[in-house]
C-alpha cells in the first residue's frame, strides 16, 4: 500500500494519505489553512493504533478518530456524510448525494469525495459507480480495491 503521511493537531487528523499522492492533499491543506508547516512532531499514539488495528483486520478501528478536514461547507457535509458508510459496504454516488440532501448533485459530491484530504478515515474508497463497478478513487484504483477487499467488499469488475 505505501507508506501513509499524516498531518495532525492534537489528536485530531487533519490529513492523511500516501507518501506518493501526498502533493495533491498538500496542495488542498493550503489552498484552505493557508501554507502548512508540519511540527515534525510524532503521530499521535491513538491514530497510530487505529491504523495498525485497520490493517490488521479490525475494520472498524477508523470510526472513532477525530478528524478535522479543511474545506468548503458542502465539501465538510460530504465528508462527514461519508464517515456513515459501514466498513464493508458501499453506496453508490447517487446514494450519497441523496443521504446529504442533494440528490441531482452528483457531479458536486464527485467532486468533493475526490477533494478528501483523509482518504482513508473519511472512506471515500466506499463510494463505487451506480453500475456496481469500482469508479474511481483519487489515491489510485488498486488501493481502492485492496481496501474494499480488506474490508470483505465484492465488487464487479
Amino acid at each position: 500500500m505505501g507508506d501513509l503521511v499524516a498531518m495532525t493537531q492534537g489528536d485530531q487528523i487533519v490529513a492523511l494519505g500516501w507518501a506518493n499522492d501526498f502533493g495533491r492533499i498538500t496542495a488542498h491543506i493550503n489552498r484552505h489553512l493557508g501554507q502548512w508547516t508540519p511540527d515534525g512532531s510524532q503521530t499521535p499514539p491513538v491514530i497510530l493504533g487505529a491504523l495498525t488495528d485497520y490493517f490488521s483486520g479490525d475494520i472498524h478501528a477508523l470510526s472513532g478518530l477525530d478528524v478535522h478536514p479543511p474545506g468548503t461547507p458542502f465539501q465538510r457535509q460530504v465528508w462527514s456524510t461519508l464517515r456513515t458508510i459501514p466498513p464493508g459496504q458501499t453506496w453508490s454516488y447517487k446514494q450519497l448525494a441523496e443521504a446529504v440532501g442533494r440528490p441531482r448533485a452528483f457531479r458536486a459530491v464527485a467532486q468533493a469525495n475526490g477533494a478528501n484530504p483523509i482518504p482513508l478515515i473519511i472512506p471515500c474508497h466506499r463510494v463505487i459507480a451506480a453500475d456496481g463497478s469500482i469508479g474511481g478513487f483519487s489515491c489510485g484504483l488498486d488501493r481502492k480495491l485492496w481496501l474494499l477487499d480488506h474490508e470483505g467488499v465484492v465488487v464487479a469488475s
